[in-house]
């Protein structure tokens, strides 16, 4: 019997105005989503995917239709409203890994949780071990962002998305920079955190890389075109 989904998106347009005129980036997206999948959006560049993606975490606005996340109304946030709710609720990981140069890696898996005001201080720098623990990166620790490779860098990206224990990850592009045996390592981490019963959703225009989730979804001028297992 399938459960409720965690995700839903129904109709959604996206429309960017500019001066040549409007581009309609999503054209009426419908899709649900389940806790603990790993789903995998795919298409060509200018297809709709970080568009999609960025609507769903609330970094972006719908221009019309709905997305629900959990019960939660995310078209209907204002900027602040949908920074505290992504805050608790989607860690995002992005292909240049963000990561801040000046901070040791525990520091940057500690910001998010600094933001949010979330645990004790000392629990945060726990918290922050054991993520990074968890992404086999935990001898480095204390190592600024320079110190380490890109693959190792974007491990502690992940660490960092997991802080404050989002039952959603969105990662745009994760793999995009990093050499094949380092993708399947990161992969390895999104599948592990998948079948722990996080939800995770990964943007990639690779066909080995999206051959690791367990849907696949392609776009293509702001449709999906196909929806199927992997």
């Amino acid at each position: 019997m399938q459960t409720q989904p965690l995700i839903t998106l129904k109709n959604v347009t996206k429309e960017y105005r500019g001066l040549a005129g409007t581009v309609v980036a999503l054209k009426g997206i419908s899709l649900d989503v389940q806790q603990g999948e790993f789903l995998v959006i795919t298409g060509k560049s200018g297809a709709g995917k970080t568009t999609l993606v960025n609507v769903l975490a609330g970094l972006d606005r719908t221009t019309d239709g709905e997305i629900w996340v959990d019960g939660a109304p995310v078209h209907r946030f204002g900027p602040e409203k949908a920074a505290q709710w992504r805050g608790r609720t989607v860690g995002v990981v992005f292909q240049t890994f963000e990561l801040l140069p000046t901070l040791s890696l525990v520091q940057n898996v500690m910001l998010p949780m600094d933001f949010a005001h979330r645990y004790t201080r000392r629990q945060r720098r726990e918290r922050a071990m054991q993520l990074l623990e968890q992404v086999e990166i935990a001898a480095h620790a204390r190592k600024p962002p320079t110190a380490i490779s890109g693959g190792q860098q974007q491990r502690v990206a992940i660490a960092r998305a997991l802080a404050n224990d989002p039952p959603i990850l969105i990662a745009d592009e994760p793999t995009g920079s990093l050499d094949s045996a380092t993708t399947a390592t990161v992969l390895d981490v999104f599948s592990a955190l998948a079948a722990a019963g996080k939800t995770v959703i990964l943007v990639t225009h690779d066909k080995d890389v999206a051959a690791r989730g367990s849907r696949v979804i392609t776009l293509a001028d702001g449709e999906i075109i196909t929806n199927h297992d992997s």
